[in-house]
């Protein structure tokens, strides 16, 4: 059964903040094998300009992706999460993720359409600080894979 699209448009209410730490930027710099020394060495990150270490760019995801569990588990939506596979993934920056930044992210239905039976659903996470400034896009594709048939 395909979503329905008087869903697009639909804002969820902001996450509670999550507080960026040091250690959570190294943990996940290392994950993604990226050695940028700006993302553990806060002398690094002062070096080229920043007050503190740095996120590597596909950071947000980490907090984009849980807001968006806002999304996929409302049950008027009726999206069956067991058939979801991650369709894709993108990011805009306003300024770098900095360690001690405290995040909340406002997720957003862009786009629901239905593609040879499979439901396509987009969901825009804008990412904003503690003081409101904007920090970051990301855009998520989430694909609802057809039910098989009997």
């Amino acid at each position: 059964m395909a979503l329905d699209q008087s869903f697009v448009g639909r804002s969820y209410p902001p996450t509670p903040p999550y507080e960026v730490g040091r250690e959570k930027i190294r943990e996940f710099a290392e994950a993604v094998g990226d050695t940028n020394p700006v993302y553990v060495d806060p002398e690094a990150a002062k070096a080229v300009g920043h007050s503190d270490v740095i996120a590597p760019p596909t950071f947000v995801f980490s907090i984009t992706f849980k807001a968006a569990g806002q999304v996929v588990r409302d049950p008027q939506l009726g999206l069956d999460y067991s058939r979801v596979v991650h369709g894709d993934q993108k990011f805009s920056y306003v300024r770098p993720v900095r360690a001690g930044d405290r995040l909340t992210v406002t997720s957003t239905i862009e786009g629901i359409k239905s593609l040879a039976g499979n439901d396509v659903l987009d969901i825009r996470g804008e990412v904003h600080d503690e003081s409101g400034e904007h920090v970051a896009t990301a855009w998520t594709k989430l694909v609802a894979r057809a039910a098989e048939e009997a």
